[in-house]
């Protein structure tokens, strides 16, 4: 092929793409991003606190920002979700949903992780509000209150540990009476004087009016509380690069090297669905690799 659109063409996630764009094109590279839905947690939580520079903000207004920027740099912005990649030799077919067709030397992938559900009566329309997946940015909202946690693996001990220095009390309900998580993470939990084991237990409904103000279990148990976290799992969203075999680790997540760079040349990741950044999943993380993302294809194309 003679022609190709774009150096660049970035995928999906709203908190990763849209620097990646800023920065490419103030490197005067030719990029595109292209993006459907805003996903990912920061999109279910009501407001945002823990950004550098921003007080207080909603999503949409961090969202916002981050678009105008990367437009503002130079970046080109399409509306619609990829449905296909493809590589051949040494550059990206991209197809969308209304079967329009792009060419890219580089590709970067910006997918979130698909949260895994209760799928308790009133969760969906408690999301954002008072049920969350991300401890780390929605805790404060809930300082000095009693909030529930479900599940037993690690993620779920490390988040009520880190609650437990945040809320009144914090409820650890799980299905089983033994848990997956580690020893460490256990042991440090039954000796936190405001966290509570309820186990061989599931939360059935968050009851509700103005407020949550209960959960109930299916055993007819219910807890005074004033939300609910939810810490099960998150599946790695990296179906559309999938076909072409990029090597993931033990969590399904794409192993990329220190420039962001996945095992097949000329794609790149970040945010959620990479292993970089310790797996710290939070928007200045997904922010800083894309940033060094663009910057390694800006490398590369330097080098012709």
């Amino acid at each position: 092929m003679n022609h190709i659109d774009y150096d660049l063409i970035i995928i999906w996630a709203w908190s990763a793409w849209y620097p990646t764009g800023m920065y490419a094109a103030r490197y005067k590279i030719k990029n595109l991003i292209i993006g459907g839905q805003p996903g990912g947690a920061l999109a279910t939580s009501h407001k945002v606190e823990n950004y550098p520079w921003v007080i207080s903000a909603s999503w949409k207004k961090i969202m916002d920002d981050f678009r105008e920027h990367a437009i503002t740099s130079g970046s080109e912005v399409l509306d619609e979700m990829v449905t296909d990649v493809e590589k051949y030799e040494d550059h990206f077919h991209i197809k969308t949903n209304s079967w329009k067709k792009f060419t890219s030397r580089f590709v970067v992938l910006a997918t979130w992780n698909n949260y895994r559900h209760l799928w308790a009566k009133w969760e969906e329309e408690m999301l954002g509000k008072w049920v969350s997946y991300c401890a780390t940015c929605d805790g404060n909202f809930f300082k000095w209150k009693d909030v529930v946690l479900a599940w037993g693996g690690n993620t779920a001990l490390t988040e009520a540990l880190y609650l437990a220095e945040l809320c009144n009390k914090v409820y650890i309900v799980h299905r089983r009476d033994t848990f997956r998580a580690e020893d460490i993470w256990i042991e440090q939990a039954k000796k936190a004087d405001n966290i509570e084991f309820v186990l061989n237990d599931e939360v059935e409904e968050i009851a509700w009016k103005f407020f949550v103000e209960e959960i109930k279990l299916k055993s007819g148990n219910t807890i005074k509380a004033d939300g609910i976290f939810v810490a099960i799992w998150s599946d790695p969203n990296t179906k559309l690069v999938d076909h072409m075999n990029p090597k993931k680790d033990n969590e399904w997540c794409l192993v990329v090297d220190a420039r962001q760079e996945t095992t097949i040349p000329g794609l790149f990741a970040a945010w959620d669905v990479t292993t970089n950044s310790n797996k710290f999943k939070q928007t200045i993380m997904s922010a800083a690799e894309w940033c060094l993302a663009a910057d390694s294809i800006h490398e590369e194309i330097l080098k012709g």
